[in-house]
């Protein structure tokens, strides 16, 4: 049984069916909120630093869908300091597969993690549109 250690936003319906495909895929899931577990940079860093700093960030916080922030702007650095500081910034979930640190649910490399498929597609990103995933403070 692979363990997977899921960081989420609770209350996340899109988190929630992840979690619900990796536990039917047999997987027992060991989940933490991002509002409750503090990271310093350095461990934080360790899930982003193999995808470019753009997809560091969820498409769907408010503050991205709005434009207030941009990404594509950023430094790395600056980038780094604003998702400590706003965390509902993060493109979730953040996991650990087999020792693997991951920003964002990509199926095929979940899968190809876990050493076999889900048994449905998995919705990646959240829409945005549910009451939880409101710009809320985070405690980081």
């Amino acid at each position: 049984m692979k363990i997977v250690i899921f960081y989420e936003k609770p209350g996340c319906a899109t988190n929630a069916r992840q979690k619900k495909s990796l536990r039917d895929a047999g997987c027992m899931v060991i989940e933490r909120s991002l509002l409750e577990h503090g990271m310093n940079r350095e461990e934080l860093y360790a899930y982003l630093e193999h995808k470019p700093m753009t997809q560091w960030f969820n498409p769907s916080a408010p503050k991205i869908k709005s434009g207030e922030i941009n990404p594509a702007l950023l430094n790395e650095e600056a980038a780094l300091q604003l998702l400590m500081s706003e965390p509902i910034l993060i493109k979730r979930p953040l996991m650990v597969i087999g020792g693997r640190k991951l920003c964002g649910f990509e199926q095929e490399y979940v899968e190809t993690l876990l050493g076999k498929p889900l048994l449905a597609e998995v919705v990646t990103a959240c829409s945005g549109k549910h009451e939880t995933c409101s710009d809320i403070t985070f405690k980081f």
